[in-house]
């Protein structure tokens, strides 16, 4: 028997019972033919404006395949030298709704002879591509920002504060204007205060999940702790509604309710969010009377109509949704431009909604997404807490951003003056966007590259 024994002791011994490490498949090639296609379908919306406009194919249509050809290729060459594990549909998905950004904005400068924007817009993009290869090849590792927590809010409130020094535009004081050269500077604040919440939620998130006293189901954190971001974060807000700019306010309080729910596991926050921002979304549309006045706007859309002053923009948007239909009326057929001076911006959507319909507006719905979900995706494969942190927050940015503005166009909620991302004309918003989807690329690329193992992300740390 004990020889026996000790004969299958050694048969055990001889047999490797590790599990083999599967190599993960990089899926650069799968990323350039969607690149191909993603280039291919804007080139032929390109196409259908100047058919649909003038029944010829516009002449210019070859600099653009080009031009839109030539970012995406030199995207993904970065990608492939720097992030070769990065997920395969983040890249191709911007470039496609970057693309058809470009078509629309084409399409209605057809509308507007003294006013155009598409050549400015594609300008933007280029910049925003740069910007996406500088940030692809120089961060090698997430983990870096990390330590700059302090000075990226910092860098946030100064940016901030800037626009208070210049003249409001259209009621609201959220631009740097400086020889012709505008810029949009909380745009770039957001990344930035998304680095520092992300930081410091990270630093923070035992103290934030266990101490502290607990009320009824909720675990409050001591004030030591929870104090200075809180600080922050009004500050920031309390800068954003002096300036009129709500929208942007709103999606800081977003993310700060995200990524405060995210670091502690506690639903409550959710509830507390949900609560505070109704209370301030009340106080803020009953005193402050710009913003009441949109909220009238989104309580009787057809008031001015009945009045006999003609539609107002929401109005206009709503009766483009109602043209579109199911299938839309084509691009370049249907008559958006008649939103005014924001047709190019905030409501944009409109215009794909009425030339594309119900069809293409779930598809534009649809491929943001899947941008957003797969950004989720590599911070939960992340095993370090503030890259965790920092991939939901910037694809939480990315949803936020889309449910505020397509719930302001669609007549949902009160419209705030957001540009959609990648869609609507604006700078400073396409440059951003670009740079959170570099992000993205590089903190999937570390994720997927990372061996497997038993690690759950949802969970926080042992030691936690």
């Amino acid at each position: 028997m004990t020889g026996r024994t000790g004969r299958t002791a050694d048969v055990t011994d001889r047999v490797d019972t590790s599990v083999p490490v599967v190599p993960v498949a990089k899926r650069r090639g799968t990323e350039l033919a969607l690149l191909v296609l993603a280039v291919g379908l804007c080139v032929l919306g390109y196409l259908n404006v100047g058919l649909a406009q003038y029944g010829t194919v516009p002449g210019n249509v070859t600099d653009y395949a080009l031009g839109l050809g030539a970012l995406a290729l030199l995207a993904h060459v970065a990608v492939r030298l720097r992030a070769p594990y990065a997920d395969p549909l983040l890249l191709p998905i911007a470039v496609l709704l970057n693309g058809l950004g470009l078509v629309l904005i084409y399409r209605l400068d057809q509308e507007t002879p003294d006013d155009q924007a598409a050549l400015a817009q594609l300008t933007w993009s280029t910049a925003g591509v740069a910007l996406f290869m500088v940030v692809v090849l120089v961060l090698r590792d997430h983990r870096w920002l990390q330590r700059y927590a302090y000075l990226s809010v910092a860098a946030a409130l100064a940016l901030l504060v800037s626009p208070v020094f210049f003249p409001a535009v259209n009621g609201a004081r959220i631009w740097v204007r400086i020889a012709g050269f505008s810029l949009q500077p909380a745009e770039f604040a957001k990344i930035l205060l998304a680095v520092f919440f992300a930081a410091y939620l990270a630093a923070n998130r035992t103290a934030l999940a266990y101490a502290g006293r607990r009320v009824w189901r909720l675990q409050f954190p001591t004030g030591r702790v929870l104090g200075p971001i809180v600080a922050i974060w009004l500050l920031s807000v309390g800068v954003l509604v002096l300036e009129r700019d709500l929208g942007t306010s709103l999606l800081f309080f977003g993310i700060f309710v995200v990524l405060l729910y995210v670091a502690t596991g506690r639903t409550g926050w959710i509830a507390v969010g949900l609560l505070l921002a109704c209370v301030g979304a009340f106080a803020v549309g009953s005193l402050e009377p710009h913003v009441h006045s949109r909220v009238q706007d989104w309580l009787h859309p057809f008031a001015t109509i009945e009045e006999g002053r003609g539609p107002n923009q929401l109005a206009q948007s709503l009766f483009a949704f109602a043209a579109g239909g199911l299938l839309g009326t084509g691009l370049g057929q249907g008559h958006s431009i008649l939103i005014g001076f924001a047709a190019k911006s905030d409501f944009i959507l409109a215009t794909a909604g009425e030339e594309l319909g119900l069809t293409g507006l779930c598809a534009i719905f649809l491929l943001y997404a899947v941008l957003v979900a797969r950004g989720c995706r590599a911070g939960l494969a992340l095993r370090d807490p503030f890259g965790r942190l920092l991939a939901i927050g910037l694809a939480s940015i990315l949803a936020l951003q889309v449910f505020v503005i397509a719930g302001g166009v669609t007549g949902l909620i009160p419209l705030t003056g957001m540009a959609m991302p990648f869609l609507a004309q604006g700078g400073s918003s396409v440059v951003t966007n670009w740079i959170i989807v570099a992000l993205l690329v590089r903190l999937s690329s570390y994720a997927r590259s990372q061996p497997p193992d038993a690690y759950d992300p949802l969970a926080l740390d042992e030691e936690d």
